[in-house]
Order: C-alpha cells, then sequence, then structure tokens
C-alpha cells in the first residue's frame, strides 16, 4: 500500500501499473494532503510507503519514528505557477510587487491551506517574499488539495489559482499564467520512504521500482524533474 500526495495521482498511477506490470504484484494507493496521510499513520493506519509532496511531511513522519530514515529519497521536484481559467488567460510578470490583487479583481484566489498543506504554504511564502501577501490573503480560498484548488479555477469559482506547475497539466480547464520567481519559495521536493510499520515483502522492490530509471522516465515524461539522490 503506497500512501502519496494527491498532486502525485496521475504520473504515479503509471508508475503502479508498470511496477504491477514487472514484479507481479498488487498495489492499492491512497491519495491524500501530506498531512493528512501522516495523521493516518500517526493514528495507526496501515501502508508500506509513504510519498510527501515536500520536505517538512516527510521529516514529521521521520521525527515521529513513523517512516524509516534510511530509505527516504528525495525524488521529484517541480515549480510553483499562477494558473488561471484557459479562456482568461494572459501572461503575467511575477516580480516583487506584481498586481495580483488588481488582476484578482473581486475574484478569489485558489490555494491549499497557506498554514498547513504544501502547495499552499509554498504559495504563501512566495508572495510574502514578492511581498503581496498582504494585498490578497483575505480573498484566499483554501481548497482541500491541488486538485480542489485547480476545479475552483477550471470552474471560474476563483478568478487565479496557485500550484504546482506539474498539477496545471491535470485540468485543461486552465492555463498556466506565470511562474513564481525559484527564489521566492524553498525548493519543491517530493520525498519518498517506507513506512517504518511495514513487515510487507514486497516494499522494498517497490521502492526501489519506484525510484529506478524506469520509473524516472514515467514522471520526467509527466513533467516532473527527477531527483533522486538517497539520504
Amino acid at each position: 500500500m503506497i500512501l502519496a500526495a494527491a498532486t502525485l495521482k496521475n504520473a504515479l498511477d503509471l508508475v503502479v501499473r508498470a511496477a504491477e506490470a514487472k514484479l507481479h504484484v498488487a498495489i492499492v494507493t491512497v491519495y491524500g494532503p501530506s498531512p493528512t496521510l501522516v495523521k493516518q499513520l500517526e493514528n495507526g493506519a496501515p501502508g508500506d510507503i509513504f510519498l510527501s509532496a515536500d520536505f517538512d511531511w516527510m521529516d514529521n513522519a521521520i521525527a515521529h519514528k513513523l517512516v524509516d530514515p534510511a530509505s527516504r529519497v528525495d525524488l521529484l521536484s517541480s515549480r510553483l505557477v499562477l494558473v488561471a481559467p484557459a479562456e482568461q488567460a494572459q501572461p503575467v510578470a511575477i516580480t516583487p510587487g506584481f498586481p495580483v490583487a488588481r488582476l484578482l479583481g473581486a475574484g478569489r484566489l485558489a490555494m491549499c491551506d497557506p498554514m498547513m498543506m504544501p502547495a499552499g504554504r509554498y504559495g504563501r511564502v512566495a508572495l510574502q517574499k514578492l511581498d503581496v501577501w498582504n494585498n490578497v490573503k483575505s480573498h484566499v480560498a483554501v481548497a482541500e488539495d491541488v486538485l480542489g484548488a485547480l476545479e475552483l479555477v477550471s470552474r471560474r469559482e476563483a478568478a487565479l489559482g496557485i500550484v504546482f506547475d506539474t498539477d496545471a497539466r491535470l485540468d485543461r480547464g486552465v492555463s498556466i499564467i506565470g511562474t513564481f520567481p525559484s527564489d521566492s519559495y524553498p525548493p519543491i521536493v517530493y520525498p519518498v520512504a517506507e513506512v517504518a510499520s511495514s513487515r510487507n515483502p514486497n516494499t522494498k522492490p517497490i521502492l526501489e521500482f519506484i525510484v529506478s530509471p524506469e520509473s524516472r522516465a514515467i514522471f520526467q515524461e509527466e513533467g516532473y524533474t527527477v531527483l533522486g539522490s538517497p539520504h
């Protein structure tokens, strides 16, 4: 059983199908927000592999002895972007003090929880660094996860959204209108590790497959930058 951040669903589903075919094992995937998955593990929920959407929640899982730190691999990276409904997409230069409040008008800014969820936290930090967070924080529409944020924008229930660039590929109803400067937020990293309580003999081979060149090629095809440095 793989517990993985919801943002990874499309790419990881492809990796899982390839793993099942090659290793002849059945794999169950459970997707959700990274903090929710950590809480589930903390409460004793079953799982064999955890794939987080950021450093912090993997570090939290390690601190609570929920995953094996020796098995951790910082696997993937992506970028933070601003999206708008596809039919309204006009490119925006994202620079310090950029007019995001004017761009929103009376509309809302779709984000994951800016205090808890990885994409939301990255977005808040970037807006703070660019000195525009105070202009828009009262207009934030909080989504449960990145898929929810995309849906708000796609349905035009939000004028803009902040997601990862790999998320934006998941919904044809949105278009990327700007990319946040890489120095405006911490590096976006997706770590993977073995759940400490796992006793499944297939866990190690599946984890090895997830970080293998075959899987890396799939992740790259889905728009991710592959890292893969073991800790």
